[in-house]
This record gives structure tokens, sequence and C-alpha cells, in this order.
């Protein structure tokens, strides 16, 4: 998952911490209990590990970071 693969060796309690999301959530995301998480959970998050919102959306439609989604 991207989100782990982006928290590296940082522990779940310091990403939660920096991101303002409760440790909770971000466990039940990583371990895909919360299938589909809020947009500003998922902005918060990214940022706190140096993604951008183009990098999660590029992953969650295949498409290639930078590569244009618009028809």
């Amino acid at each position: 998952m991207l989100l782990r693969e982006a928290r590296g060796s940082r522990s779940m309690t310091e990403v939660a911490a920096v991101s303002g999301v409760p440790v909770e959530t971000l466990r039940k995301i990583e371990t895909d209990r919360i299938a589909t998480p809020a947009f500003f959970t998922v902005a918060a998050l990214a940022a706190s590990v140096g993604l951008s919102l183009e990098d999660v959306v590029a992953y969650c439609t295949d498409a290639e970071p930078g590569e244009s989604l618009s028809a």
C-alpha cells in the first residue's frame, strides 16, 4: 500500500501526530478496515509522509505520477 510504503521507518504514532489523524484511524486505513477514508484524512496523511495528492490519485487510478488524468 502506498501509505505504508511512504511511511517508511516512521511509526504510526509519529505519522498520526504529525497529520492530526488518530493512530487507530491510520491503523485501520493501513489494514484496509477503512476502505474509503475521508478526503481530508487522506490529504493530511499524504502531506505528513511527503506524498502529493497527485501521487495518491495516480496510485489509485494506475496512472503515472505527473500524468494528466483528464481525457
